[in-house]
């Protein structure tokens, strides 16, 4: 249970997605299948394209370090040009396979989900309290963030094409990790300084404990989310515990 004395002084709330304001069967069983079934696709289509150079060059940084750690990667050939998207489709693959954070194929899945919300493929399902909730608190000005391991882009088109209709009207912030990891406090403390906010007066809501570890080193106010299909949370963990966001402000 989270005390409604806990919650005085906040000014903004920080949000997870997966788990927080989405099921996890949407994110695994829907969003990741559709990005595998249509990465070829899109690299045919776009990977020729100049603004893809400098995602595909991050890809193969990303790779030249999982192949120095000893990892049993896909080889990587840069030419001819067929050869390197093939070579960026199966190391994408791979990281897919091991559900690595990678932000630059957390960028590429988001260019696939573009498309496929733009042909109407793809609706961003959300809990049912989250809309109410997130026009409550915009009623009460407090200004609201997003925090996820996806991209920010894909994280836009989750809340515009959501299931109860566009919401990015209520979302001030979109953090990926470019901000940094989701489990080290300096990103917290990056995303207060751009929040311009003191840490004490934001509320992280996440599924990961390791992540609300995280904010509270940084000084921020924390809450667990325990929502249907989430993994069973560590005992003893400390952090004050929501079902849905109503206990919320």
């Amino acid at each position: 249970m989270i005390e409604r004395d806990a919650l005085e002084g906040i000014r903004a709330i920080l949000l997870d997605i997966e788990g927080t304001t989405t099921p996890i069967v949407f994110v695994f069983d829907v969003l990741f299948p559709y990005a595998r079934r249509h990465l070829r696709r899109h690299l045919e289509q776009h990977g020729t394209s100049p603004e893809y150079d400098a995602l595909f060059d991050r890809l193969r940084a990303d790779h030249a370090s999982d192949r120095s750690a000893g990892e049993a990667v896909p080889a990587w050939v840069d030419a001819p040009p067929a050869a390197r998207l093939a070579s960026v489709a199966s190391y994408s693959e791979w990281l897919m396979d091991r559900d690595r954070k990678s932000t630059a194929l957390k960028v590429l899945q988001g260019k696939i989900w573009e498309e496929g919300y733009a042909r109407g493929e793809l609706v961003g399902d959300v809990f049912a309290d989250v809309p109410g909730a997130l026009e409550r608190w915009r009623a009460q000005r407090l200004h609201i963030g997003i925090f996820s391991s996806g991209s920010a882009l894909a994280q836009q088109l989750l809340f515009r094409h959501s299931s109860a209709g566009d919401l990015t009207r209520y979302l001030q912030w979109y953090f990926d990790t470019t901000t940094g990891p989701k489990t080290d406090s300096e990103s917290y403390h990056r995303i207060a300084t751009a929040m311009g906010l003191a840490p004490g007066a934001i509320l992280f809501v996440s599924d990961v404990t390791g992540e609300l570890d995280a904010a509270r080193r940084a000084g921020m106010r924390t809450t667990l989310s325990i929502r249907p299909g989430n993994k069973p949370p560590p005992p003893e963990h400390g952090h004050p515990v929501v079902q849905t966001f109503d206990p919320l402000p």
